[in-house]
Parts: C-alpha cells; structure tokens; sequence
C-alpha cells in the first residue's frame, strides 16, 4: 500500500473550498489531471469515496468530511513544523495564522503583528475575524489556528493554552448632539428608550449586548443589525441609534462621540495558543502582552 502524501491531502482540501478539481488546479498553480490523479490515488489508498458529483460541483462526503477535517489540521502543524524546522536567530520562513473575536484586538493586534513582521520579515501571517464564538472554538480544536483572541474565561479542558492578556472595556456610542454626551460616564438606565444598533445575532458581540439588556431589565428597539463594529459606530454617529462596542473597536474621529458605561461592562481577553508554541506565537504572544488592554478611561472627557 503506497503512503497517503501531504500533497494529497492539500489537493483535496484545495477540491472541497474550490468545488471543482478545475478551480483547486488553478489555485494550485498545477494541471488539471494531476489533481485527479491525486485525487483517484487518495481515495483508492483509503478505500472510499471522499467527494460526490452534484449540480452545484463536488462535494464532500460525510466521510470525507470527516477525512478533511483531520486533513486540515495534519496541513496545518505541517506548516508549523516547517517553520520551526527553519526557524534560525532572527530568520523565520512560514505561516502563522491568527483570528480574533470581532471586536477584541482591534488596536492592539496592528501593532504587535507589525513589531512581529519586523522581527520575522519571511514570516506569512494570516488574520481574519470572526464573530461567532462557537465558530472560532471550533476552528481551533481543528488545529487550524495558531493563536487566537478570544473573551474569556477560558476553560482548562481546552485545545490550547489560555493566557489573559487583560480586560476589555464596553462603551456607547452616541450621535453628535446626544444630550447624554454631557455626561462622563453614562448610566444604562438612561438608555432605555434609546434605538439600539445591534450585531448579528449568532456574534459575540450581540451575546454580551443581550445580557446586558437583560440584567438591566432593558427592552430596545433595534433599529438595524451589522456585522462589523465599525459600521455599528459610524452609524451611531449619524443618530441612527446607540450601540455598545469594546473600547478598543472604535475608530479614529469618534472617540468624543463615546462613553463609558456604569456598570462597567467588560470581558477578559485571553490569547489562546495552541500547545507547543513554535517562536512566532511565543514573540507574538510577548507583543500582545506589552499592548495596553483597558482603554475606555482615555475617552472620558476632561472636566
């Protein structure tokens, strides 16, 4: 029985994200037949059948759904084993893939990863957030992530290795004129008749909006949902409605548009690293340690 390669199991990952081994050929720079070869060859070396023909292209199988999902992770700490195999004084060739919760990070990372890609030139960093946090746990018992910001507490039975980074603040977002931008901290109660911008329902984001909600007994009128933290603030800003992001999410030009909030609502961040961390998530996690996490006091307005 001839050994299954790490070759085939890119090729067929590159088949199960293009839906074609037409697409996966030119993602991967190589001809069309040799994929399928590749492909007849790791289904014959498995005895089974790890893609099925429909209108829509080639799909998966259950089972090799289940095949690819060890693929994946087996590419992944192929990568990592690279670059710590090459990895020699400040020279370090490879890939490093990070994700954030949305809206954790979002000042902090750009100056680490940068300190980081200047320690490491050769280094390829891959960034992406995601906003269901059910979604990024998955993603790292996968093994497909090197580090990853997430709120916390993290759980001891985890993946990977949980390190708290620091605290991150919420604050409110008002429109330009809002009577409530007199104050120096806003009390939530006075933002019970307020429009609320909200997030996706499945997003983090939007889980901590709720609780707070409820444990202020507070029932909104949402006005519109989005995706991302900075259109909730631009569209706070232009009156839409309020909304509640991580003190860090906001961007430049609005900070005299925010305020915190009593009670204070805030999350721990913690950096999740998977278990024998290679040099580029061990400096990088250092970076992000010397970043400063607990920033809403920088918005309060001198009186």
């Amino acid at each position: 029985m001839t050994p299954v390669s790490l070759r085939q199991f890119e090729y067929a990952l590159a088949v199960a994200e293009a839906g074609s081994v037409t697409a996966a050929a030119e993602r991967l720079h190589v001809a069309q037949p040799s994929v399928s070869q590749q492909i007849r060859g790791l289904e014959r070396e498995l005895g089974v059948q790890l893609f099925a023909r429909t209108p829509a292209g080639l799909v998966p199988t259950a089972v090799g759904r289940a095949f690819l999902r060890d693929a994946e992770a087996a590419v992944s700490a192929a990568r990592r084993a690279r670059a710590t195999a090459r990895a020699g004084g400040d020279e370090l060739v490879g890939e490093l893939v990070v994700a954030a919760q949305m809206g954790l990070g979002t000042r902090q990372l750009p100056g680490a990863l940068s300190a980081l890609r200047h320690r490491f030139p050769l280094l390829e960093v891959t960034i992406f957030e995601e906003p269901n946090p059910t979604e990024l746990e998955r993603l790292a018992r996968r093994g497909a992530l090197d580090l990853a910001l997430m709120a916390g507490p993290c759980g001891d039975d985890g993946p990977y290795d949980g390190h708290h980074l620091g605290d991150e603040e919420f604050v409110v977002v008002l429109g330009a004129g809002h009577r409530l931008l007199a104050a120096d901290r806003v009390e939530l109660g006075e933002l019970a008749r307020e429009p609320w911008v909200r997030f996706d329902h499945d997003s983090a984001l939007d889980g901590v909006l709720r609780d707070v909600l409820g444990d202020n007994r507070l029932a909104p009128t949402t006005v519109a949902r989005v995706s991302q933290t900075a259109t909730a603030v631009r569209w706070a800003a232009h009156g839409l409605g309020v909304t509640l992001v991580p003190a860090s999410a906001v961007p430049h030009g609005h900070e005299h548009l925010v305020r915190p909030v009593f009670p204070v609502v805030s999350q721990p961040v913690i950096a999740a690293v998977r278990p024998g961390a290679g040099p580029a998530e061990t400096v990088l996690l250092e970076l992000l340690r010397q970043e400063t996490w607990l920033e809403s006091a920088s918005f309060v307005p001198v009186s």
